[in-house]
């Protein structure tokens, strides 16, 4: 009860701090400057203290597939990089030539934790420009050879809205339908393949539900039987958690955004293997060897490339822990009758996804907010949609299960103590929602 009281406390003080920056001189006597000296007493004053310092003290922050809280030591790295070295790493003075090692350091770290060369790495601001550049560049780049591309109906908007803005631009897109489980498997990909077809892009983890594709055996089996067909791979939400060799996968293009890997949002990468072209989506610098315009973004790099390696050296640890979690969490949902899971037993360790037919996901949500627990009700980039989901219809869930999806996806911060008091916190919010419907 007394959690709920200050969550209201904080809903309350964060509404009226969205008033008063939003809103505007009523009279020439109450100026602009007035409304930001009003801000500045409330902050002064602590009247925000609860919404901008307590709030990771009585929440339990369980979105981690939407975005991860930055690592300690890369917010550190960001800032002393910020602060002493500015220079454009495309000047010729002395500031310049040090921002240009800081880059040339960096892409190496990256390209040492992926197990690949510096020069396959290019810097973007994040996976959503990485999955375009990957896709419309090799469009682009090899439609003299073809127009033909194949992706899954699972993919991440950013590979999936990519597509389909291809298709209208003339391309021959093939959406290979998934199993029950969210997955397709590498003779489908394999049997999809035409005379004219350039490139297949598959992700590895999904976002919404966690199921993992066999995208090893995929690009075995395409660079056996389709050599010249070009293999790209969304590695979003299954870096730092799966173990994934590149160069073994027969996988030529691979995007990655560091936010989702504990480091600072807006800055990702696209690794292209060696002697493949791509044309470039953004003109105007000879940045990233003329693959990328555009003035590096030096302390997010760095900031990137630490993460990147941290992730990478406790990923078997972490990828442990949470699977343990994600058993406990999986037994504790099936135990509930009202609800459905829609993650396949042997998904990423790090998603859980269920539904609540007959319930409303949003005011599902809402109440386990109220009760410290923050979750989503599917995707990021798509949680502001009120259809159902596209994912968990193209799995065969019916419309109202498409329609009450939640997401819970876990951190290394998570014990075991939290997921059991999510659960109870759940039981909590299904029973209210049961006895709202019975009143109705």
């Amino acid at each position: 009860m007394l959690l709920r009281v200050r969550y209201r406390i904080y809903k309350l003080s964060t509404k009226l701090m969205k008033f008063y920056i939003e809103r505007k001189p009523t009279s020439e006597s109450r100026s602009l400057s007035f409304e930001f000296a009003s801000i500045g007493f409330l902050i002064q004053s602590g009247f925000f203290e609860l919404p901008l310092k307590k709030l990771g003290e009585i929440m339990k922050y369980m979105d981690y597939a939407a975005t991860t809280p930055p690592h300690p030591e890369v917010a550190r790295t960001i800032a002393e990089v910020m602060s002493l070295h500015y220079g454009n790493p495309s000047s010729l003075h002395i500031l310049g030539e040090h921002s240009e090692q800081l880059l040339k350091k960096a892409r190496e770290v990256c390209a040492g934790v992926l197990q690949v060369k510096p020069s396959e790495i290019i810097i973007t601001s994040g996976a959503s420009e990485s999955n375009n550049a990957a896709i419309k560049g090799a469009a682009l780049q090899f439609m003299n050879r073809g127009k033909h591309l194949i992706t899954t109906a699972i993919e991440h908007p950013s590979v999936y809205e990519c597509c389909k803005q291809l298709e209208s631009l003339g391309w021959n897109v093939t959406y290979l339908p998934v199993n029950h489980e969210g997955t397709v498997t590498p003779e489908q990909v394999c049997a999809a393949v035409q005379d004219d077809t350039v490139l297949v892009s598959v992700m590895h983890v999904n976002n919404e539900t966690g199921s993992i594709n066999p995208v090893q055996e995929i690009g075995k089996q395409l660079k056996v039987q389709h050599p010249r067909v070009l293999f790209h791979v969304d590695g979003v939400q299954g870096f730092g958690k799966l173990p994934l060799s590149l160069q073994a996968s027969g996988i030529d293009m691979y995007s990655l955004s560091a936010h989702k890997f504990r480091g600072p949002k807006g800055i990702g990468l696209l690794y292209v293997r060696e002697g493949i072209k791509l044309q470039p989506l953004l003109a105007g610098g000879s940045q990233e060897g003329g693959r990328r315009a555009g003035t590096e973004n030096i302390p997010y790099i760095v900031g990137m490339a630490k993460a990147l390696r941290l992730a990478k050296e406790e990923q078997a640890q972490v990828a442990e822990r949470l699977r343990h979690l994600r058993k406990v969490l999986i037994d504790g949902i099936a135990a509930i009758p009202k609800l459905v899971l829609n993650s396949p037993p042997d998904g990423a360790p790090h998603i859980i996804h269920f539904s609540c037919p007959g319930m409303k996901a949003e005011a599902m949500l809402h109440m386990l907010e109220e009760d410290g627990f923050l979750v989503s009700t599917r995707s990021a980039c798509s949680s502001k949609k009120s259809e159902p989901s596209r994912i968990l219809l193209a799995m065969g869930k019916s419309v109202e299960e498409a329609s009450s999806g939640i997401r819970v996806s876990l951190g290394e911060e998570h014990t075991e103590q939290d997921i059991q008091q999510f659960l109870a916190a759940l039981q909590c919010a299904v029973t209210r929602q049961e006895d709202l419907k019975g009143r109705g």
